[in-house]
């Protein structure tokens, strides 16, 4: 008899807890963090070099590489809390996004939990698409312990749903989420809500009953 795969416990993200410091370093974090955010979010995300947040945290390239080793680094340093909250209601949150409560009548339907989980996505993309972009461009993305969280958890709503093949089905559900569409989509117009409401269609469509 075969166990069927649940949903991940515990996934790193990002790089995990920030190491104890001294004040000074912690000063120095302080001041590399929110001048990198302003870096993103004013232009190009993968225009920025690491020069440019050295100069903009008054801070010398020795120091910035002593405790960040490239961008992506510093972008996913600012992603992690985001990414954390989101792993923690997917959890243990509240249904649709979380799970059920097996005493109130179980967990709601795949293709519900799966269109939460898009709509808490596109929230997201929409605040900091930027530090996205900033961290996970190209291949770099599926790398990421963030996107092996979102694709664990996918692929389980597509196993609850008796759909085959889930690992492929999870990425191909992952990739309406690309920092990069999401801009484009925005840049053209389109409004978040538009886009959750054609996610919801996406979910329904794959997972939901038929």
């Amino acid at each position: 008899m075969t166990t069927e795969p649940t949903e991940p416990t515990e996934l790193p993200l990002a790089d995990g807890p920030p190491p104890r410091e001294r004040a000074d370093a912690a000063r120095n974090r302080a001041k590399v963090l929110a001048a990198a955010e302003r870096l993103f979010a004013d232009g190009d995300p993968a225009a920025v070099t690491m020069d440019d947040i050295a100069r903009a945290a008054g801070i010398g390239r020795g120091t910035l590489y002593r405790r960040y080793p490239d961008r992506a680094s510093i972008a996913r340093a600012l992603l992690d809390e985001h990414e954390r909250a989101l792993q923690e209601k997917l959890l243990r949150g509240a249904p649709p996004l979380g799970p059920g409560d097996p005493g109130a009548g179980g967990d709601p339907a795949p293709a519900d939990r799966l269109a939460a989980f898009y709509a808490a996505m596109v929230e997201l993309l929409e605040t900091h698409v930027h530090l996205v972009l900033g961290a996970e461009t190209g291949e770099a993305r599926y790398r990421t312990g963030a996107h092996a969280f979102w694709r664990l958890h996918v692929s389980h709503l597509v196993r609850e749903a008796g759909r085959p093949d889930p690992e492929v089905l999870a990425d191909q559900l992952l990739a309406p989420l690309a920092p990069e569409l999401f801009r484009h989509q925005r840049a053209a117009g389109v409004t978040p809500e538009r886009i959750t409401a054609g996610l919801a269609a996406l979910a329904h469509g794959v997972l939901g009953r038929g």
